[in-house]
């Protein structure tokens, strides 16, 4: 009898009785709280940004029922568990849950959770229950995070399930996938993303949730994110909560990255003033914008690719600003690193001269 009260008891108005098909349906009550990284996620094939050749590769694979196991490797942000998610909601609708075993870094990967959790998914007959493929899939997100003995242990489960298991591996560093695995598997290496693939995903994000971006602003979003959208999007999330026009200013200042015309200044400063004015002038630019130098260093780097030297100049002034860039990733004293650095551009101005005559 208390179960039928407790029944009766519960609101039917926040019973969702609709099934979703398999597509991810963001809550509208609370639309702040979802991270735009989530909220924009591709959710087919056809909505994933770039790499349209690996993409329609794997969909005619899986229209064809010949879907091997995949290796999916490459820099963070470029749509690997993307394309895999947006596969499996292709193949199994809305039985994803029951079809697709899911492990990525933050669950204990060891040899105990190959041989219990993945080889119990893996070896129990799948039923369909209308998903368009009885194949069953296990993503394992971050491979190159698993144990050497764990991945070891999963060449002998994927040979041995592959009549009705696939298995997806994806990673950052292939080369920490042992050779045993990458050879069963279908390898697809997923670049950075083009500044046009990065700028028409992020222009449709504009004008989804109605921002004032100009045109600098989107160039700064672009050149900053490195090819990586999940980073683009992450920062023109936190600019708009810092700033409601998402300016090129407000980009650089919500992210901490010198400003492209602090750098030209900068670069100025270490090819034209004497030592003493370089310092004190490069430290209060620091200081009063709240720079990091191992950002200077490596923005005055790029400006050093673009202005005209002599190769021999060149060469030795990025060799002395990589070994600055090295030290100060290992926490040396920043003042120590500035005089270093225009000690390195002074050296250089002098080659310069002695060029010239």
């Amino acid at each position: 009898m208390a179960e039928t009260i407790s029944l009766m008891d519960i609101d039917d108005d926040k019973i969702d009785t609709k099934p979703n098909n398999g597509k991810n349906i963001v809550s509208n009550t609370e639309p702040r709280s979802v991270p735009w990284v989530e909220k924009f996620r591709p959710q087919s094939l056809s909505d994933v940004a770039a790499h349209r050749d690996i993409v329609e590769t794997i969909d005619r694979l899986a229209s064809s029922n010949r879907l091997p196991h995949l290796l999916l490797y490459g820099p963070p942000g470029t749509g690997k568990t993307s394309t895999i998610l947006a596969l499996a909601r292709k193949l199994y609708g809305s039985q994803m849950h029951n079809m697709v075993l899911e492990l990525n870094a933050s669950d204990d990967r060891g040899i105990d959770v190959v041989r219990q959790q993945i080889q119990d998914f893996a070896s129990t007959q799948s039923i369909s229950f209308g998903a368009k493929s009885a194949v069953k899939l296990v993503l394992l997100d971050e491979a190159d995070a698993m144990t050497k003995d764990a991945q070891f242990a999963l060449r002998r489960v994927i040979e041995k399930y592959t009549r009705n298991t696939r298995f997806a591996l994806v990673c950052n560093n292939v080369n920490k996938v042992i050779p045993a695995l990458q050879s069963r598997c279908t390898r697809f290496r997923f670049a950075p993303l083009d500044a046009v693939h990065v700028s028409e995903r992020l222009k449709h994000v504009v004008e989804a949730e109605q921002l004032d971006v100009p045109e600098g602003g989107l160039k700064a979003l672009v050149r900053l994110s490195n090819g990586d959208m999940r980073k683009a999007l992450n920062i023109l999330q936190s600019t708009h909560m810092a700033s409601q026009q998402i300016s090129e200013d407000a980009v650089y200042l919500c992210t901490g990255n010198p400003l492209p015309k602090d750098i030209e200044q900068i670069s100025y400063w270490l090819l034209n003033e004497p030592f003493t004015i370089s310092c004190k002038r490069i430290s209060e630019i620091k200081t009063r914008k709240g720079l990091a130098l191992v950002d200077i260093v490596r923005e005055v780097t790029m400006f050093v690719f673009k202005i005209k030297m002599p190769a021999t100049v060149r060469v030795q002034l990025i060799n002395e600003m990589a070994d600055i860039e090295y030290r100060l990733t290992f926490g040396c004293n920043d003042k120590l690193q500035l005089g270093s650095l225009i000690s390195a551009f002074t050296r250089a101005r002098s080659a310069l001269v002695a060029a010239a005559k």
